[in-house]
């Protein structure tokens, strides 16, 4: 068994037990005896019981390290047998898992990580699981990019809490989400992203921080160190982070996505690729231990038109050179192997070396220097090309290395399970939930405000309203009159989100991609409203929107970034006041969109308004 430099001889012991004495470079005995292995013990130094363990694992073991695929949360077969999971588990070798289903009770989520964490010790040599997860504090449901908040505190997108520019709020949020992560076993989010949204028809920017390379690189620090804890350094009580999507996601040809085969392309007609990595070099300041490359080939630069995670001089020498990032770095969801999301068959995002077969995608991404294969369970790629001499297993220590030394800074090894009984005490705890829904209130934007209509300071019973986009109930809750025809109302308060252009495919169809504007029957069927009766948009912002004709009829005009009704409701009828400004511009026209450059903030000619544009109730 090969294990670098280390020193290892075949010693009898004195009690008469055959172990494996291996020594460091100092000739200082790490280990000796094969019923207490230095890496189940605590008392020893991190670095020898990660040494301790590479050593002890085959190849294959070593390969199931390198690959982070889906689980659902279900049944595990009591003997093993016949689960998915367990095959990856028990077979694969595999102990790191993204969960993608909802959450809807959290005890039982903690149960199912406790069942996982209990199959994976009765493995040969006992590598407890890390199990990550998509944002789950909002309102996006979609299995490629999050979910919705269900049992924890919701809040809004990140877009909101950008609008806010509240350093100390997002360090808030972060550890309140952390504090829900753990309760439940999550102990990776992966997020933050950090894109800048220099393209304003890219399907992603709800998940960004806007427009502003600065302010992001501000916000995301404190969102890395409260996840993380104390100051961004991994421990015991952190939630990992993993920044994506390196090096900046934002500049997508046309804004396109590359999910899909027609948005391959990441272009830069401004020359402006350094600004997109400003972000990325404050998060690795803030102490980010892990990184996620984009689908994206890079096009107008003078790297190699491959996708990221491919690409060598991107992970290699721009991330790890020139950047200095030690950390590790995962590979977006589903780059070697074809397969499904959902109903929707996905070719494997291989842009720019497409005609490469599985392995030989496989080599090139160990090759470019990552070290973890995200959404594949294709270990048997990786001990091919070991035993055919193509990768050399040192290459592959380096890679799990890094992985299990993460799992015992979190604590994983001295005690993989969670309290599933006091889940469901600390997951929607009402502090949680009420710090949520206020940043949700404070988050809104008031965009226009005619003759100050807004707040509608105690309008009578008697007002009558007629509204689309939210259910009546939360009106007559109030003990107001909802009528069905907008000639009979006083106000109409609609709810709208930002116009898109519906894909086909049940994965494709959850982006918001194309067109930023109404179509002209829509806008004809607004106008009548508007023409009618005194009316009140509220918009949800998911990425920027072109609505002048919105902001010139209507009587008042808001936007959110993820809100619940009764939040809209407590804005208009003054309870709350609106305190965001936008955190990108909105553009005038589709031709003002199509003229500027993907990769160059703040270049629409003539927006209807400018980044940071927001209004005030004054004081309530």
């Amino acid at each position: 068994m090969r294990v670098n430099s280390t020193v290892i001889a075949l010693t009898a012991l004195a009690s008469g037990c055959l172990g494996l004495a291996i020594k460091n470079h100092g000739g200082d005995l790490l280990w000796r005896d094969e019923s207490h292995p230095i890496y189940k013990d605590r008392s020893h130094p991190i670095d020898d019981r990660v040494q301790d363990l590479l050593h002890r694992m085959t190849i294959e073991e070593k390969a199931g390290q390198l690959f982070h695929a889906r689980v659902a949360e279900g049944p595990l077969d009591a003997d093993g047998e016949g689960n998915s999971t367990d095959t990856m588990i028990g077979k694969k070798h595999m102990t790191h898992f993204n969960l993608a289903s909802d959450i809807t009770n959290a005890t039982a989520t903690a149960e199912f990580v406790n069942r996982l964490q209990k199959r994976a010790l009765r493995t040969r040599l006992g590598i407890p699981v890390t199990l990550s997860s998509d944002p789950r504090h909002a309102f996006t449901e979609n299995v490629g990019t999050g979910f919705q908040a269900g049992v924890f505190s919701q809040w809004p997108e990140s877009l909101g809490l950008a609008a806010l520019r509240d350093p100390e709020l997002v360090r808030e949020f972060a550890e309140i989400a952390k504090e829900e992560y753990l309760a439940v076993g999550l102990r990776a989010a992966l997020h933050p992203q950090v894109d800048i949204s220099t393209e304003p028809r890219w399907a992603r920017i709800s998940g960004t921080w806007g427009e502003n390379s600065t302010l992001t690189s501000e916000l995301i620090t404190q969102y890395i160190k409260g996840f993380q804890g104390n100051e961004g350094k991994l421990g015991h009580d952190s939630v990992k982070t993993v920044t994506k999507h390196f090096p900046g996601g934002g500049p997508m040809e046309n804004g396109e996505d590359s999910h899909f085969v027609y948005g391959k392309n990441q272009t830069y007609p401004g020359d402006n690729f350094d600004e997109h990595l400003i972000p990325f070099k404050a998060a690795i300041a803030a102490g980010a231990t892990e990184m996620m490359p984009y689908y994206s080939r890079p096009i107008g630069t003078n790297y190699e038109a491959i996708g990221f995670s491919f690409n060598k001089e991107i992970v290699t020498d721009l991330l790890r050179g020139e950047l200095g990032f030690e950390g590790i770095v995962v590979t977006d969801w589903g780059l070697v192997t074809d397969g499904h999301i959902g109903t929707q068959y996905m070719p494997a995002r291989a842009w720019g070396v497409e005609a490469l077969s599985e392995v030989e995608r496989t080599a090139k991404i160990l090759d470019a220097g990552c070290d973890q294969f995200g959404g594949e369970e294709r270990p048997e790629l990786v001990v091919q090309l070991v035993h055919e001499g193509l990768i050399s297993e040192e290459r592959i220590d380096v890679s799990v290395a890094r992985l299990l030394k993460e799992k015992f800074i979190l604590g994983l090894f001295d005690n993989p399970f969670v309290d599933a009984a006091g889940a469901n005490k600390i997951v929607g705890k009402e502090h949680f939930v009420q710090r949520g829904r206020d940043a949700q209130r404070r988050s809104y934007t008031l965009l226009t405000n005619k003759q100050n209509i807004l707040p509608l300071a105690e309008p009578s019973r008697s007002t009558k309203f007629y509204i689309e986009g939210f259910d009546r109930a939360f009106l007559t809750e109030r003990n107001y009159t909802v009528v069905s025809n907008p000639g009979d109302a006083d106000f109409a308060l609609l709810r709208y989100n930002a116009p898109y252009e519906p894909r086909n495919g049940s994965f494709e169809a959850s982006f918001h991609a194309g067109s930023l504007a109404f179509n002209a029957t829509e806008k004809a069927r607004q106008a009548k409203i508007f023409s009618t009766v005194p009316t009140i948009v509220d918009i949800a912002l998911d990425r920027p929107a072109v609505i002048p004709e919105i902001v010139e009829q209507a009587q008042a005009v808001l936007a959110n970034y993820g809100s619940d009704s009764e939040a809209f409701l407590d804005v208009v009828f003054g309870e709350s006041s609106p305190e965001g400004r936008i955190p990108f511009d909105l553009p005038r026209s589709m031709e003002e969109v199509e003229g500027q450059s993907e990769d160059v903030p703040f270049d629409t000619r003539n927006p209807v308004f400018r980044y940071g544009h927001g209004l005030s109730y004054g004081r309530l």
